[in-house]
């Protein structure tokens, strides 16, 4: 009898995530049985299945509670719930830094102009946030501090980081990790637009393409890939993980982000990325 493999979508992500076709595809090839299904689907029996890899659970950001007790009562979910909740804020950027790792430089809920990075812009989003919801770019300190202060003032914590001017050029860079090995990389183009404020309907999609890393941008990325378990105690290894480059002050890469939650694959820009992740989960089961 196939094992039972269950890719966790979101009503949204189950109708235009571009992975789930190709991922699922591979993994039905490789003899393994393949539902997509949402997490939030009450009529899910997950103790049926013999593992649940989450996916494009893309409207976590806004039921980030229910979210993750869902995520603690299913048994053999991957990524687990341990790095769920480290990573579903990105006050975990705060961990990085401590642990001597190259960040975007960040403050966390100004309310003076003084506070603010030094930068000719800033951009401002919610700790808790996904697919750049509440996010925007701004040119001027008042704007900047009059959108911390929204944020703030409904409860949630604000981020400051400076807009690195490299973007608009160089973009950012994906580094994919499957099965605990670097696997590919994906140049995503600049996503926050000068003057636009607040959009909640951006797509960077149609501006990705495959993409060889530097040795430093390898470097960083293995080094933080290699840091999570020391981070995250109890948790076990990422089944995936996705680490958003910038190249900061000097050309050095910094991190923007490390995505352990629900990153897109890019699997149409990677498609042996496909074989990579169903190695993984064949790996996951036999463990």
């Amino acid at each position: 009898m196939s094992e039972r493999i269950a890719l966790v979508s979101s009503e949204r992500g189950l109708r235009v995530d571009p992975d789930l076709p190709l991922a699922s595809s591979a993994m039905r090839q490789a003899g393994l049985a393949v539902d997509l299904v949402r997490w939030d689907d009450a009529a899910v029996d997950w103790a049926g299945y013999d593992l649940a890899v989450v996916r494009s659970c893309w409207d976590y950001a806004w039921r980030l509670e229910e979210f993750l007790g869902w995520a603690a009562s299913v048994d053999r979910l991957r990524n687990d719930v341990a790095l769920l909740r480290w990573n579903t804020d990105k006050t975990y950027l705060r961990d990085l830094e401590r642990a001597g790792l190259p960040v975007v430089p960040t403050v966390w809920n100004p309310v003076r102009a003084d506070e603010l990075p030094d930068a000719g812009e800033w951009v401002v989003k919610p700790s808790v946030s996904a697919g750049s919801r509440d996010t925007a770019r701004w040119p001027d300190r008042a704007a900047t501090l009059a959108h911390v202060a929204e944020l703030t003032d409904r409860g949630r914590t604000a981020m400051v980081q400076p807009y690195l001017d490299s973007v608009d050029d160089a973009g950012e860079t994906a580094m994919l990790f499957l099965g605990g090995s670097f696997s590919h990389a994906v140049r995503k183009g600049p996503l926050l637009r000068r003057g636009e404020g607040v959009r909640q309907d951006r797509d960077s999609r149609g501006d990705l393409r495959r993409v060889d890393p530097t040795a430093g941008q390898r470097e960083v990325a293995e080094a933080v890939f290699a840091a999570v378990g020391g981070l995250v105690p109890g948790a076990r290894s990422p089944l995936y993980a996705r680490i958003d480059l910038v190249d900061g002050a000097h050309g050095r890469p910094v991190v923007l982000e490390l995505e352990l939650t629900e990153p897109s694959l890019f699997l149409p820009q990677a498609p042996e990325g496909a074989s990579a992740l169903v190695r993984a989960v064949e790996a996951e089961l036999s463990r």
